[in-house]
């Protein structure tokens, strides 16, 4: 398997190359902003989207606009985000020791490297699998920002064709794991992280901190359904886990 995509004929080395060229033909201060927003910045902005739909949840709890179980079922969504990434980047590893891949710059000549140091397997790529693992997994907690997460998880991967340190299949395969992770572990998952968030928000401090006002066993003051892009939130599940879409 190691010599996956060393030919120069192999599609997916034409790609790649098209793709470098562009940073080849960019200007340096370009490519310093590239190689910090594919190394850091588009990952961190799928966690900041997180983020933001836990603060817009716990302020629905706070306004009596979400009861209580509602509030902890989108809060288990949003805390299944980092999980997701966690599990598809460990399920990584037994991948890459498997296929043997090398970096494209170790084999082929003429790329433009814009990152150093990369001299691990190249398939497939971890960034790639934890995006859209995150994304896909705030899909199922948020439609529109799930939508926006998945868009930022895309331009993460062709980022790591862009510097040179993936072949376009390693960011394919990266993507197909880190969705396969979110979608098909997202109906265990919620069964076991709903009353996980649930106990822990019962629990002083924490439970302030994840659910907001709502952590007391009351819930919230109105108990109304929260309103998203038209129906009420409960009228509407959100993916496999059956979370609703509160975060809107």
């Amino acid at each position: 398997m190691a010599g996956l995509a060393e030919s120069g004929s192999n599609p997916d080395v034409g790609l790649l190359f098209e793709i470098n060229g562009l940073a080849e033909a960019a200007p340096t201060w370009f490519d310093r902003i590239m190689e910090y927003v594919g190394e850091y910045g588009l990952p961190l902005a799928i966690v900041a989207m997180g983020l933001w739909c836990l603060v817009r949840v716990r302020r629905l709890g706070r306004d009596g606009l979400a009861d209580r179980e509602s509030v902890v079922a989108s809060v288990a969504a949003i805390v299944w985000m980092p999980v997701a990434a966690l599990l598809a980047v460990i399920v990584n590893i037994p991948i890459r020791g498997f296929v043997e891949r090398p970096r494209p710059f170790m084999t082929h000549r003429g790329l433009e490297v814009l990152v150093e140091g990369k001299d691990d397997f190249s398939f497939v790529s971890d960034h790639a699998t934890l995006a859209m693992a995150m994304a896909v997994a705030l899909f199922l907690a948020h439609r529109k920002f799930g939508v926006v997460a998945i868009l930022l998880a895309v331009l993460a991967g062709l980022s790591r064709v862009y510097m040179g340190v993936h072949y376009p299949t390693d960011v394919a395969g990266g993507f197909a794991l880190g969705t396969a992770v979110a979608l098909l572990l997202s109906p265990v998952a919620m069964a076991v992280l709903t009353p996980l968030v649930g106990w822990l928000g019962r629990v002083p401090g924490i439970g302030r901190l994840l659910l907001g006002d709502v952590a007391r066993e009351d819930g919230g003051r109105g108990g109304t359904a929260a309103r998203t892009d038209g129906p009420a939130a409960g009228e509407r599940p959100a993916g496999p886990g059956g979370t609703r879409d509160l975060a809107a």
